[in-house]
C-alpha cells in the first residue's frame, strides 16, 4: 500500500510540474504575441505587400490567443484589416506593389469583397501596382483579383465563373417527421425568413425579390470585372452560360480573363521585375499584420475623434447561449450602455455604426433605435452598411443623419414576424406524453406547447405583430423624413440592394466604411481628426473565459462541417430563446 501511494504522489507531482512548466511558457508565449502585436514595424524600401485570400472573411479580425496556442483557431481575415492595410500600404512610400495569391476564400457576402475589391482600386490611384496569381479562382477571389494589373493563373489552373444562385432551405418535412409544426404570423408579403419553416418552396413574391437583387449583384460584378478586364457584360455572361469553369487554362488567356499562365515559382521572377531587382535579389514582403503595426504617415489631429462602433450578428436582447450560438451579436443590452457612454465622451465628435446584420429581436432594435435617437441629440451619427443591414439592422440604422451602403448590401426588409412551435403532436404521437388542462380563467393556458394556439389566441397575437409592424413603418419615416404611407409602399418586407435602395431613398449614398468617416467628417465640421474603434477587442481574462465554455469546439466544429446549412440548425437549436417578434432577413441567404 505504501508503495502505491508512493507511486501517486509521484505521478501528481509530475502532473503538477508539467502544468506549471506548460503555463509558464504558455505565459512566455502570450506575451511574446502581445509584444509583437504592440511593437511598430519598419517596412523596407522596396517592399511588396503580400495578400494572401485563404480562410474566412470577417467583419472584424480577432486576436485569438488561445486558439494559436492550441491551433485550432478558425482561419479568418478581417476586412477592418485588410482595408487599414492596403490604405497604410498607398500611403507608405517603401511599399511599391500588392501581390495578390488567391487560395480557399470565403466571404460573408459580395458587398464585403466590393469593399475590397474598392480599396484595391483606390490603392492603383497611387500609381502603384498590383499583381494576382492563383492555382484556381473562385468566382469571389477573381472578382477581387480582376483589380489587378496583372492576373495569372497556374497552367493547370481552373477559374470557377458561373453566375449566382441563391437556394434556401426548407425544414418543413423535417420538423414534421419529429410532429413539430411552426405556427406563424407574419407582416409584409415579401417577408420570408419563416418559409424555410412553413413551406417547401419559396413563394412567387420572394422568387421575385431574389431575382431582382441576385441580379443586380451580379450586375454589379460583371460591370467591375468588365471594366477592369477590357470586357463586355455581354461578355462575362456569355462566358457564365458557357461553363467556362471547365475549360482549358489557354482558352482563359484567349478570352482575356488572365494574362498568363505561370508556376508559382516562376511569379517571383515577375514580381521581382516590378520591383527592379535581379534574379538572384530577395524581395522585401511585408503582410498586412506589419503595416498595421506601423506608424500611419497621415497625420491626424489626436483631440477630435470619430468612433467606428462596430455592430454585426443577429441582434438579441442579452446573449442567447446554447451549444449553436454564433460568436458576434448584436446585444441590445451592451449595444445601448456602449452608445450611451460615446455619446458622455467630449473628445468623441461623431459616430459611424458599422452594420452588418440580417436582423433578429424586433425589442432589441426598439431599444437601439432609442439609444441612437439620445446619441443624435449630442453629435452626428452615420451608418455604414456591411454585407447586410436590412430588417432589424435597418430599423436600428433608420434614425442615423447619414446612411451609407455598398451597392451589393441587402438591406430593407420593413417587416417582422411571430413564431412559435407546435410541439403537441412530437408529445402525443412521437413520444405518448398527453396533457389535461385546469385553468381560472379563458387564456390562462396560452404559449403551452401541449396544443397549437386557438383562433382567438392567434387573433390576439396578429394584433400584436400588426402593431410591432407599425411602430417599425413608422420608425423608418421619422428617421428618412416620409409619410408611413410612403414607407409602406416600399415596405413589405422587401429587400433591395443598397443600389436600389438609394433609389427609393432608404440609402443616402453608395461607398464603404471611408465614404462614412468623411461624412461624418463633414457633419462634424473638424478639419483633423482620428479614428478610435469600440467596442474594444476581448482582453486577455475574456478569452481564458471564453475559452473554458465547452460548446465552443462544437460549435466551431459543426459550423465547419455543416458549412451552409449550419445556421439554419443552429437556430432550431436556440429557438426557444429568441424574442418572440423577429424582424430579420432569412436566416441564411445561401448566395452562391
Amino acid at each position: 500500500m505504501k508503495q502505491f501511494f508512493k507511486f501517486v504522489f509521484a505521478s501528481f507531482v509530475g502532473t503538477l510540474l508539467f502544468g506549471i512548466v506548460a503555463g509558464f511558457f504558455a505565459l512566455i508565449t502570450i506575451a511574446g504575441m502581445i509584444a509583437m502585436q504592440d511593437s511598430t514595424e519598419k517596412i523596407e524600401d522596396n517592399s511588396v505587400l503580400v495578400l494572401n485570400l485563404s480562410g474566412q472573411l470577417a467583419e472584424r479580425g480577432e486576436d485569438n490567443f488561445f486558439g494559436q496556442l492550441q491551433g485550432n483557431a478558425t482561419s479568418s481575415i478581417g476586412l477592418d484589416n485588410l482595408l487599414e492595410g492596403i490604405h497604410k500600404a498607398k500611403d507608405n512610400n517603401n511599399v511599391k506593389g500588392i501581390y495578390i495569391e488567391a487560395g480557399a476564400f470565403a466571404a460573408d457576402s459580395y458587398a464585403s469583397m466590393q469593399a475590397l475589391r474598392n480599396a484595391l482600386l483606390d490603392f492603383k490611384k497611387s500609381g502603384k501596382w498590383i499583381v494576382a496569381y492563383g492555382d484556381t479562382y473562385t468566382q469571389g477571389t477573381y472578382y477581387l483579383a480582376s483589380a489587378a494589373d496583372k492576373v495569372y493563373l497556374n497552367p493547370q489552373g481552373q477559374i470557377d465563373w458561373h453566375g449566382l444562385s441563391s437556394q434556401p432551405v426548407f425544414v418543413k418535412d423535417l420538423l414534421a417527421k419529429v410532429g413539430v409544426k411552426m405556427q406563424v404570423v407574419k407582416v409584409g408579403a415579401y417577408k420570408s425568413a419563416t418559409e424555410m419553416f412553413t413551406g417547401d418552396r419559396m413563394s412567387a413574391a420572394n422568387r421575385e425579390q431574389t431575382s431582382a437583387y441576385l441580379n443586380s449583384i451580379w450586375g454589379n460584378i460583371t460591370k467591375e470585372v468588365g471594366a477592369s478586364r477590357r470586357l463586355s457584360t455581354a461578355q462575362l455572361n456569355a462566358y457564365a452560360d458557357s461553363m467556362i469553369t471547365f475549360a482549358a487554362p489557354e482558352t482563359y488567356v484567349k478570352l482575356k480573363l488572365v494574362d498568363g499562365l505561370v508556376y508559382t515559382d516562376q511569379m517571383k521572377g515577375i514580381v521581382k521585375k516590378r520591383l527592379g531587382l535581379k534574379s538572384d535579389d530577395a524581395i522585401e514582403q511585408v503582410t498586412v499584420a506589419d503595416l498595421q503595426n506601423a506608424e500611419d504617415e497621415t497625420l491626424d489631429d489626436g483631440d477630435s475623434q470619430i468612433a467606428v462602433y462596430y455592430a454585426y450578428g443577429d441582434i438579441v436582447d442579452g446573449a442567447v447561449g446554447g451549444m449553436f450560438a454564433q460568436n458576434h451579436k448584436i446585444d441590445a443590452q451592451k449595444v445601448c450602455k456602449d452608445l450611451e457612454e460615446l455619446a458622455e465622451d467630449k473628445e468623441i465628435k461623431a459616430v459611424v455604426l458599422r452594420v452588418n446584420s440580417g436582423g433578429g429581436s424586433a425589442y432589441a432594435s426598439e431599444q437601439i433605435w432609442h439609444q441612437i435617437m439620445e446619441l443624435k441629440k449630442k453629435k452626428p451619427v452615420v451608418v455604414s452598411m456591411g454585407g447586410m443591414a436590412a430588417s432589424g439592422a435597418y430599423y436600428m440604422s433608420a434614425p442615423a443623419d447619414w446612411i451609407v451602403a455598398e451597392p451589393t448590401t441587402l438591406t430593407g426588409s420593413i417587416g417582422i414576424f411571430g413564431m412559435f412551435p407546435d410541439a403537441s403532436s412530437l408529445f402525443a404521437e412521437k413520444l405518448g406524453v398527453r396533457f389535461d388542462e385546469v385553468k381560472t380563467n379563458k387564456y390562462a393556458g396560452f404559449g403551452t406547447q401541449a396544443r397549437p394556439f386557438t383562433e382567438d389566441e392567434m387573433a390576439y397575437l396578429t394584433q400584436y405583430v400588426n402593431r410591432g409592424y407599425r411602430l417599425f413603418r413608422h420608425r423608418v419615416a421619422e428617421g428618412r423624413k416620409m409619410t408611413d404611407s410612403q414607407v409602406e409602399k416600399i415596405a413589405q418586407g422587401h429587400v433591395y440592394t443598397g443600389q436600389d435602395a438609394q433609389k427609393i431613398g432608404l440609402v443616402d449614398q453608395l461607398g464603404g466604411l471611408d465614404t462614412a468617416i468623411a461624412k461624418a467628417v463633414r457633419l462634424a465640421k473638424l478639419t483633423g481628426y482620428s479614428t478610435c474603434v469600440y467596442p474594444e477587442e476581448p482582453g486577455f481574462l475574456e478569452q481564458l473565459l471564453e475559452q473554458t465554455k465547452p460548446d465552443n469546439y462544437l460549435s466551431e466544429q459543426l459550423r465547419a462541417n455543416l458549412g451552409d446549412y449550419y445556421e439554419p440548425f443552429s437556430l432550431l437549436k436556440t429557438l426557444n430563446h429568441q424574442s418572440t417578434i423577429q424582424a430579420r432577413l432569412p436566416y441564411f441567404p445561401n448566395i452562391h
